[in-house]
């Protein structure tokens, strides 16, 4: 893998840039693998990538019906925060946001993280007492947040209106070494590192079935062939179900979309992350200048990918009140994304009936932020057996009435 730095680009200018390799190599499949990994987005690669780099299997294979982070990864607002309340949430997601901090240089491929900071409006009493509560919990937890009343909101973004009739804003929960990344970048690093670690990159391989021999997984069917495996993870975001379907057994998710979209470029005007949860609406502004905004899941379970008239106009509704230069802001493009939703509002990183299967699903709307945090601790369940990360979140947890409720605590509305 040539390796990417300021040197390498005066170089290849000299040479038309006609030395650069490809990113990932695109092999036609092998008949059997150690590992399979069906799912080629962040948490797929993320997967993978830690179980070469952490755990030395390298004779892996990522299968991807489409093209990778063509899922939820290329379809998120692009937010990473890690200020949830209960203890394994918070444990998981922390682990993930201090990864994006090295992640351009551990994957030497630029995923454009800016930690700007991100703050959850507190716009009622209600929120107000829930996220300072939030705030003594992480700070027990050692995860950096702080409370800020409504002046320092002020302060930290100026193009807010804190007055409004409706929705003052009383304060927020401020969390400086969170923000952004470039999502699909997030894929294409990945895939580079572990295509540079030999592993098998290969899209436009669709899984139509899973075969098992004695309770054991022994391999998938493809639109490209019979491969074999001795361990698979299955990591397809709103898909999970179908997956877990062929492998013969049930999961406790529901599927549907979410929406977001962003507005034409302007200049510079917000340098932070803003989430306004009572009226369900977050937005940052892009490095191209655009809006991203991003608002709730659709009320009825779909697959749909696209976005809907009446999801703009209730989440840019809610937040022109607070935000009102945005009501003068043409919208650029929209889209939706297919999330799976647990009923705890929490992950599940497990293994499964299958002997040999693990899962990765159940992230509803927070996928994006926990993608390398995720991979860390799926790739040690599938290696080891077990992760310290993903005791909390197995699938007995719903069986044994052991939530990790999240739902309410996370300040989100799911």
């Amino acid at each position: 893998m040539t390796r990417y730095s300021a040197f390498a680009i005066a170089r290849e200018a000299f040479r038309q840039h006609k030395g650069w390799d490809r990113a990932w190599e695109s092999p036609e499949p092998r008949k059997s693998y150690d590992v399979i990994i069906v799912g080629g987005g962040g948490h797929g690669l993320a997967t993978a990538y830690h179980l070469g780099k952490n755990h030395g299997i390298t004779n892996v294979a990522v299968l991807e019906k489409g093209w990778l982070g063509g899922g939820n990864t290329g379809r998120n607002t692009t937010i990473i925060r890690s200020n949830y309340l209960q203890d394994p949430s918070a444990a998981l997601y922390e682990k993930s946001r201090s990864l994006y901090e090295t992640m351009s240089q551990d994957l030497n491929y630029n995923v454009m993280f800016s930690p700007r900071g991100v703050m959850m409006l507190a716009q009622t009493e209600h929120e107000v007492r829930g996220y300072k509560r939030t705030a003594h919990a992480n700070a027990l937890q050692g995860v950096t947040t702080e409370w800020i009343d409504a002046k320092r909101v002020k302060e930290l973004c100026p193009i807010m209106n804190i007055d409004g009739p409706r929705y003052p804003v009383l304060g927020a929960l401020w969390q400086a070494r969170a923000g952004t990344a470039r999502h699909d970048a997030v894929a294409w690093g990945y895939a580079r590192a572990c295509s540079a670690m030999g592993m098998h990159i290969i899209q436009k391989c669709e899984v139509t079935g899973i075969t098992s021999q004695d309770g054991r997984v022994t391999g998938v069917t493809t639109n490209r062939g019979d491969i074999g495996c001795k361990k698979m993870g299955i990591v397809v975001a709103g898909h999970s179900g179908a997956l877990a379907e062929m492998a013969g057994f049930r999961l406790p998710i529901e599927s549907v979309a979410l929406q977001a979209l962003v507005s034409e470029p302007i200049k510079p005007c917000m340098d932070v992350v803003v989430m306004a949860n009572t009226v369900h609406g977050y937005m940052s502004q892009s490095d191209k200048g655009e809006m991203v905004i991003g608002g709730g899941t659709d009320g009825y379970n779909n697959y749909t990918q696209r976005g809907s008239f009446h999801h703009i106009e209730e989440t840019v509704r809610a937040l022109v009140e607070t935000f009102p230069m945005i009501s003068r802001l043409k919208m650029l493009r929209q889209w939706g994304g297919v999330v799976d939703v647990t009923g705890d509002r929490s992950p599940i990183l497990s293994k499964t009936p299958l002997d040999g299967c693990f899962i990765n699903c159940g992230w509803g709307t927070g996928g994006f932020k926990a993608t390398p945090g995720s991979g860390w601790a799926m790739a040690e369940l599938m290696a080891k057996g077990h992760s310290p990360l993903t005791d909390a979140f197995g699938l007995e947890r719903f069986r044994e009435g052991r939530f990790i409720d999240e739902s309410v605590a996370a300040g989100v509305a799911h």
